[in-house]
Order: structure tokens, then C-alpha cells, then sequence
């Protein structure tokens, strides 16, 4: 085959160190175009996202060319120091350092996007660290109960 055709939509999911509930609606207002850029200017897309006080989704089409790795910690590290710089009346502020990452099919991203926007009512019954457990297994994604949130 000549070229390359992907489609990599993916749900990401990540939270505040520690799930600190740092999201003010100030800073998730401004926060969204700014992650916007940084996926743009990494050749992806942010098709949807919502944070809740100590977590984000997003469902993004991503680059073939670009590990998720460097992704998430070009998106992390970024989006970190621009919350400090720009907010500091809020106090230090740190991702956790890991991330849930899943991919979608595209007869399910309607599905997802719906889900990402319901997160406020998601999290009036259940509490993301049972909201990612939910997801890994899912997913059957194996993990240790010990080192899950350290």
C-alpha cells in the first residue's frame, strides 16, 4: 500500500495529583482551548472533553506518527504550567502522573462524546477512582490493586 490511513480515536482520561479537586469553572473554561492548541499543534484533534473537580476526559483523534506517551506528556507537562502561571491564586497544581488511554471505535464515538459531556452527572454516583476501575475492566486492562493510585 502507498500511504498510511488511520483513525485513532481515543478516550483519554486523567486526574489532579493526589485527585486534589482543583477545577474551578474559571480555569476549565480556559482551560479547554488551551488543550485544544497543544493537540493541534500536535497534529491531533480534541473532539470532546469535560473536567470535573479532580478529572478529565477527552476523546481525541490522534496522530499516526506520534507516540501517546509523548502526547499525554507534552499535554500534561504544558497544560500543568500554564495552570500555574495563569491561576496562581489557586495554588500549585499537578496531573497525577499516569492516564487512562482507550481507543473508540467510530461507531461508538457518539456514545463516548455523550458520556464525556454527562460527567457531572456521572460523578453525583460514583467516584472516578470506581469510574476507572470500571473502565480497566471494561477493557480488561490487568492492573495491581497496590499500586493502582500511588
Amino acid at each position: 500500500m502507498a500511504h498510511t490511513f488511520t483513525h485513532l480515536l481515543t478516550h483519554i482520561v486523567f486526574s489532579t495529583k493526589d485527585r486534589e479537586q482543583l477545577f474551578a469553572p474559571e480555569i476549565r473554561d480556559r482551560l479547554y482551548p488551551y488543550l485544544g492548541g497543544i493537540f493541534r499543534e500536535l497534529g491531533a484533534v480534541m473532539i470532546e472533553r469535560n473536567a470535573v473537580k479532580d478529572h478529565i476526559h477527552i476523546l481525541a483523534s490522534l496522530p499516526q506518527d506520534k507516540p501517546l506517551s509523548d502526547i499525554m506528556r507534552l499535554l500534561k507537562t504544558n497544560s500543568s504550567k500554564w495552570i500555574n502561571e495563569t491561576f496562581p491564586e489557586h495554588g500549585s497544581f499537578a496531573w497525577q502522573i499516569g492516564y487512562g488511554a482507550f481507543v473508540v471505535s467510530e461507531s461508538h464515538r457518539d456514545d463516548v462524546c455523550k458520556y464525556i459531556i454527562a460527567q457531572d452527572q456521572h460523578n453525583l454516583t460514583m467516584t472516578f477512582e470506581q469510574e476507572f476501575l470500571a473502565f480497566l475492566k471494561k477493557h480488561k486492562i490487568e492492573y495491581d490493586p497496590e499500586k493502582l493510585w500511588k
